[in-house]
């Protein structure tokens, strides 16, 4: 006959059940002595900390009585923190998580004299230092899926907030999203759009946060079909910012769309970012990252309206509006492939009327004539105002 093997323990757990309440009781007492964050929690969530020290108390007599074994006590231990609400994990980072544990076992030590019977003293102190060891990576396992729950719904929330944006929905939208993500609205804002590097968004957007902090910039991201797109807030340089997010995004151009004040307006800045992305193949030169403004030719040719408005009315429009000298001057520099003397020849003039006068059309319309990308830039809105009806000031340009 096989006798039954006692229980290990079995009087000292049957008086630690017992003052299983008044350890509870201790252990907050001397967080609200020693641990000034912990004073400043609401009550509701004082209450939370106090039944997961009871229940820690009592997941400890659990795991003596298994032995204290590794056959079970990671789901033991992880029930310590299943009384509580997912919203504590919030409130109260690992780092404080380990703080509460720390005091809870050092007030249980304190007791051990009192709760184990006589010569299992230190069979106990000895079984409470292995479970202390226990609870505290259950408490690293609570907040990694805490984490990766907050990180999936982050990315989902994000990404629902670009497609917003994209779409121009309401300012009311746009906000509620944002703060629902912590997002602070410091100006500038930009919207930055480049390839995505692949694989899930949750981890994508991880990288984006990670080099957002090395740049000390706020930024919301989200994967729309193979594109990164992030909007950036409080970059005193965002073509600067933006370089530093490089290393998140995939090969190919990354384009930076106008700086706004605040997000309620960056739907202006994500269409001009988007639009540059789908012109950038066409100047394979361009920097990376570059300026969406830097690709209104490009952007025009590809049937972007607003780059073609912005070449009507501020280049070809602005020079329609002068004496008509700037537009004539500039149109023979173009003709004769940016050669002074040769356009100075044709115009019957000294060669540096031309130079001041492609400066005054510089000045005028924010372009460099002499400069070959401004050159090229000028080029189309001579074309597209001469093309499209309706610029301001072509008549004044057809009769000067």
């Amino acid at each position: 006959m096989t006798l039954a093997r006692p229980e290990p323990l079995a009087a000292t757990l049957r008086q630690i059940e017992r003052a299983a309440g008044a350890l509870a009781t201790a252990s907050v007492s001397r967080m609200d002595e020693t641990l000034p964050w912990f004073r400043e929690l609401p009550a509701d969530q004082r209450s939370w900390v106090m039944l997961v020290a009871q229940a820690g108390v009592q997941s400890l007599v659990n795991w003596l009585r298994q032995g204290g074994s590794s056959g079970g006590p990671q789901a033991v231990s992880d029930e310590v923190f299943d009384v509580a609400p997912r919203a504590l994990a919030r409130s109260i980072n690992l780092q404080q998580t380990v703080a509460l544990i720390k005091v809870t076992i050092d007030v249980v030590e304190e007791q051990v004299p009192f709760l184990a019977v006589k010569g299992e003293e230190q069979q106990l102190r000895e079984a409470v230092l292995r479970y202390s060891r226990e609870v505290a990576f259950a408490a690293a396992r609570v907040y990694a899926r805490a984490a990766e729950s907050r990180g999936a719904w982050d990315a989902r929330l994000q990404a629902l907030l670009v497609d917003a944006l994209l779409r121009g929905d309401s300012a009311d939208v746009l906000a509620s999203r944002a703060a629902a993500l912590g997002w602070t609205d410091a100006p500038p804002v930009v919207v930055v759009v480049g390839r995505s590097p692949g694989g899930e968004a949750a981890v994508v957007l991880h990288g984006v946060h990670r080099a957002a902090r090395r740049a000390d910039v706020e930024v919301l991201g989200g994967v729309h079909g193979d594109r990164l797109v992030v909007v950036v807030g409080g970059a005193v340089d965002p073509l600067t910012a933006a370089g530093k997010l490089l290393p998140a995004f995939g090969p190919g151009p990354v384009v930076v769309g106008p700086a706004v004040p605040a997000l309620e307006a960056a739907t202006e800045s994500a269409r001009a970012a988007m639009a540059g992305y789908r012109a950038a193949p066409a100047w394979p030169a361009a920097p990376r990252p570059v300026n969406a403004d830097d690709l209104l030719a490009e952007r025009a040719l590809a049937g972007d309206g607003e780059a073609r408005r912005i070449l009507r009315h501020s280049a070809y429009g602005a020079l329609a509006r002068t004496s008509g000298e700037l537009l004539e001057t500039l149109d023979s520099f173009l003709v004769h492939g940016g050669a002074l003397e040769a356009t100075a020849r044709a115009l019957f003039v000294h060669p540096n009327t031309v130079r001041y006068r492609l400066r005054r059309v510089a000045e005028v319309t924010g372009f460099a004539p002499l400069t070959p990308r401004d050159a090229f830039t000028l080029k189309i809105a001579l074309a597209l105002g001469r093309l499209e009806p309706g610029t301001q000031g072509e008549q004044h340009a057809k009769n000067p």
